[in-house]
């Protein structure tokens, strides 16, 4: 069914809906399935291409329209919506144009709408930036003019039906077995991790991973500005979101007010999905006022250049001595895991440091984990494998008293390191 035909057809439906009362999907479909299969008996379509056309116009009633065959689309990963006639999406790491438009400026406008207002949102252009998302967890931003002059701009980050495990991944190859295991029993122990990365380098989807490990008679929280994250292993969970100011300026719910909240709701770890200004300075407080286990990620190119990232957003929410902002950054977090994603497009973890302290007035880190490519170099495929230091952790304390131990061969490297 082409543009025109289509067009056609959903103008006939639209005349016969009885737009006095609520049509149910059911009736909404009969009128479908009944002008489709008289067109098709005009244009002798066959039985696939009549299934197809009563779906794609029920999408346009009812579901996300031309977009809903790509939400429903498992190896999609994510939908950008250039104004509507420009639309591209993501499979598989590889971004390519979809082959349909919709309708007009007016039809998307009408999709961001439905979107927002099923999350309590208001975008409009006084407030033309927004975040939401869909009912099955994917995460939308939009931009709408003046802001966008590309026209209104609509971008969904999917996640998949069931969250990927720590083991996925390690058959994915984005982390080793021994990394996997040496971060199995620092979360387990309440070690506080920090995870940076490139935008879609795969942190949230890490941050996830990381949150099987956390033990099930614990109490967490979790603070997010679009409820992302899919924890299933603790009963005892509380998930806040944070909320935009209304049409009058008001009613706004911040990060920053939400960590000052969870610590008066007795949580034994605290979850940031992302942190990205003032709100840094109360993750920090947080992990240093006895929140052993927190979690939280972050926008960076290296773990070096996440901590200065980390100091710039301190900085934005309070005047202190940079100093200060250090040995806060050196005594609230524990580990720091970098995640990037490879010229062949795979998603990888590439460092893993601990933090050990302040050295000549800077934050040092101390190298665990590296990841080494090897093998000949190409643009088409990234080998090599995430590679431990030799190097050994430095703070025991919390996994001696958590009674956990590490991975014998790490151990055994570590009495070694301490021979030498």
């Amino acid at each position: 069914m082409n543009q025109n035909q289509f067009m056609r057809l959903k103008q006939q439906i639209k005349e016969k809906l009885d737009l006095s009362s609520t049509v149910s999907d059911a009736k909404l479909m009969e009128l479908i399935e009944e002008a489709v299969f008289l067109a098709s008996k005009e244009e002798k379509w066959t039985s696939n291409e009549i299934h197809a056309s009563v779906k794609r116009m029920f999408d346009s009633f009812r579901g996300l329209d031309v977009l809903q065959p790509l939400i429903d689309d498992p190896s999609v990963t994510e939908i950008m919506v250039n104004g509507h006639e420009h639309i591209f999406f993501e499979r598989r790491g590889a971004v390519e144009q979809y082959p349909y438009a919709l309708e007009s400026a007016e039809k998307l406008e009408d999709l961001i709408q439905m979107i927002v207002s099923k999350v309590n949102r208001i975008v409009n252009q006084s407030t033309p930036i927004v975040d939401a998302r869909l009912q099955d967890g994917s995460r939308v931003n939009i931009v709408l003019p003046p802001a966008s002059l590309s026209g209104p701009t609509l971008t969904i980050r999917k996640f998949p039906d069931k969250p990927l495990l720590m083991e996925d991944l390690v058959q994915m190859g984005s982390i080793s077995v021994e990394a996997a295991e040496v971060l199995q029993a620092l979360v387990e122990s309440g070690y506080n991790i920090f995870i940076g990365g490139g935008t879609g380098s795969g942190k949230t989807t890490f941050l996830n991973a990381l949150s099987g490990w956390i033990p099930a008679h614990e109490r967490m929280i979790t603070i997010e500005d679009s409820a992302e994250l899919q924890i299933q292993t603790v009963p005892n969970l509380v998930r806040m979101e944070t909320r935009n100011a209304n049409t009058e300026g008001r009613g706004e719910i911040s990060i920053r007010e939400l960590i000052r909240a969870s610590l008066r709701m007795r949580p034994n770890r605290i979850i940031v999905g992302e942190v990205r200004g003032a709100e840094a300075l109360d993750m920090l407080a947080a992990m240093n006022t006895g929140h052993d286990g927190s979690l939280s990620t972050g926008h960076g190119n290296t773990s070096i250049d996440m901590l200065s990232r980390l100091e710039t957003m301190v900085l934005s929410g309070a005047s202190l001595p940079i100093e200060v902002i250090r040995k806060q950054i050196a005594s609230a977090l524990d580990i720091m895991v970098h995640i990037s994603r490879m010229r062949d497009r795979s998603r990888k973890v590439t460092e893993i440091h601990e933090v050990i302290g302040i050295k000549d007035g800077e934050v040092e880190l101390h190298p665990l984990f590296l990841f080494e490519e090897r093998g000949n170099v190409s643009d088409s495929n990234v080998i090599g494998e995430l590679t431990y230091t030799g190097s050994p952790l430095q703070n025991m304390h919390k996994i001696r008293m958590a009674g956990k131990s590490l991975p014998t061969w790490f151990s055994h490297n570590k009495e070694v390191c301490e021979a030498k």
